[in-house]
């Protein structure tokens, strides 16, 4: 059964550039899901469906990211390398201050991740678009929750320190082998 590796952090870390790269070394890895979500709502004419409906959205991504977490099971290779996770869906809830119902913390306790890397913000790299919004002081303060939620459902973050993509991926590799 292949390990899920799960790479997380707040906006602008890296991980889509992490994860593009993880694929040339030939690593299986499963994207993030929230920007398909949020153009599919903005086709629908909903502009910023977080801010707009955040339950709603958030339960579009948890149930998204399940599958995820299930398809990892359909990969014949030892490693699979995930762009954020479960618990992601319940930290930014709470950094807005949104209500939620049990599901999403027993969604959190049910399906559980290997192993979890953290990629630190990076503020020379931190930039907003059409599906990321937040400044980096707001990035910041989601960084702080997505840390406290992983702690809260058992996990120890690591690290994975600031440098060109190559040498991220290197590290990542080598913890996983030590």
């Amino acid at each position: 059964m292949p390990k899920s590796i799960l790479l997380i952090g707040g906006p602008s870390t890296g991980k889509t550039t992490l994860i593009n790269h993880l694929k040339t070394l030939g690593h299986p890895c499963l994207e993030e899901v929230s920007r398909d979500v949020i153009k599919k709502a903005q086709s629908e004419g909903v502009d910023q469906l977080f801010l707009e409906k955040p339950l709603l959205f958030s339960q579009l991504l948890k149930d998204a990211r399940i599958e995820q977490f299930k398809q990892v099971t359909t990969f014949d290779a030892d490693l699979v390398f995930i762009d954020r996770g479960i618990p992601d869906t319940v930290a930014y809830m709470d950094y807005i201050g949104q209500t939620y119902t049990e599901e999403f913390i027993q969604d959190c306790k049910t399906y559980i991740y290997d192993v979890v890397f953290i990629l630190p913000l990076w503020k020379e790299i931190h930039q907003t678009d059409g599906e990321r919004y937040e400044n980096f002081e707001q990035a910041q303060e989601i960084q702080k929750h997505l840390l406290q939620t992983y702690r809260h459902y058992g996990y120890t973050p690591i690290e994975v320190p600031i440098g060109d993509v190559a040498s991220r991926a290197t590290f990542i590799i080598n913890t996983l082998k030590g």
